[in-house]
Formats: C-alpha cells, structure tokens, sequence
C-alpha cells in the first residue's frame, strides 16, 4: 500500500494526474479512429447479422466499461471504508458519470443492434434487465453522494452503496448461463474466441481506445472534484 498512499496527498496527485490526461486522452483518440475505420470499412459482414455486426465495436467495449467502472467504484468505496484514503471517494464521484454513459451506451447499441437480430428493440431477458439496473444503481449513487455532500457527510452512506452494487456484477455476467435468454452466449474469453478473426481484428482497438478516453475524463472529474473542494474550503475561510 505504500504508493496508494503515497498518492493521498492531493498535490502529488495532481502533479501526475495533470501530464497523464491528455497522454490518454489523445492516445485512447487515435486508437478509436483506427479501430472505428477498421469496424466500419475494413472488416466483411457476417454471414448470418450482415452489416448489423460492426456494432459489435462499440457494444462491446461499452458494456465492458459500464460494468469495470462500477467495480472501480466498488473498489474505491472500499479503500475508503478501510484506510479512510482521502481521494478514494473523489475518485468514486468521478467514475460515476462516465461509467454511466458508458452503460447507457451499452443499452443503446444493444437495442440497435437487437432490433434487426432478434426483431425487437428490448426483451426483459436477465443480460439486458440487469445491465438496466445497473444504469439505475448508477444514477442513484451520483444522486446519494450529490445529498451527502451537500449535507456534511462523511462519504460512508455512498461507499456502502458503491460496494453494494457490485452485486449486479456478477448477475449480468453469469445471466447468459444462469437463464435462458435471447442473449448470446459468451463469444470472446482470456483464452479463445468464437469470432472470425477478420471480423474480429478492430475490437482490441476499439476496447483500448474506449478505456484510455475513460481513463482521461476520470482523471479530469477527479482534478475538477478537487478544484471544487479547495475553492469551496477557501471560501469557508474568507467567510470566517
């Protein structure tokens, strides 16, 4: 734990955080180009979705974000509960409104990409009703960290929420397994994968990409959090 805390102190936060921004940024920017042209122009259709599986390079990667950055939350609501580290529930406000977007990404390319596969928009299957809990349990941590705030909490009330919504993590996981559901089963893992290679090739791009411009908007959530603070505190003293 020696460097978690040594990255405690807002200052040394800031003087790594402040360079590493647009290095993200601009890297994740150039990877999503690339793997957006491969998906768009470079890869054939499938011979059973058509054109309809290029959306899979968005869709993807969304859900996939959608669901790590509500771990991220859970995680950082964590070491806040137990070492109390002062950025851990900045760090929890800032992955809320990007990991939210990035779910309510997944619900719409999902229904896109649903309507001409399964010939309907939305089905109330276990993937797709938990992913929209998910979205749900999102907006109701940024609105009870909003109240706490305001209030004078100590960030306990919303830590305790963010590490019980990891619940849904595993239930959107093992859906496909547990119910029997329009959903695709499980294409891509660690070790193979279902997917031709042609069709397959921008994903990585797309997925890296997506995770480097999220990376980016934390980072500048977190230094604007941190601004906010210090600005409200010294205001606190003038009024003093």
């Amino acid at each position: 734990m020696p460097s978690l805390h040594a990255l405690a102190n807002p200052a040394r936060f800031l003087k790594l955080a402040r360079p590493l921004t647009p290095i993200l940024f601009w890297s994740g920017l150039v990877l999503l180009v690339i793997g957006l042209w491969g998906a768009l122009f470079r890869i054939p259709p499938d011979y059973l979705q058509g054109e309809t599986v290029r959306i899979m390079h968005i869709h993807i990667p969304t859900a996939s974000l959608g669901m790590g950055a509500w771990a991220g939350i859970a995680l950082s609501s964590i070491v806040y509960l137990v070492w109390r580290h002062p950025l851990a529930m900045v760090a929890a406000r800032a992955i809320a409104l990007p990991g939210a977007v990035f779910c309510g990404l997944c619900l719409v390319t999902g229904s896109i990409w649903g309507r001409p596969t399964w010939g309907t928009w939305w089905q109330w299957d276990g993937r797709l009703t938990s992913m929209l809990l998910l979205f749900f349990v999102y907006l109701g941590f940024m609105a009870l960290t909003r109240a706490d705030a305001e209030r004078g909490g100590d960030g306990r009330i919303p830590a305790i929420y963010g590490i019980a919504g990891s619940v849904l993590l595993p239930i959107i996981r093992y859906s496909v397994v547990w119910w029997n559901t329009l959903h695709q089963g499980q294409s891509i893992s660690l070790t193979k994968s279902t997917i031709d290679n042609a069709i397959l090739w921008p994903l990585p791009f797309t997925l890296l990409g997506f995770s480097l411009i999220f990376g980016a908007v934390v980072l500048m959530r977190m230094r604007t959090l941190l601004a906010t603070a210090k600005a409200e505190a010294r205001m606190r003293r003038m009024a003093a």
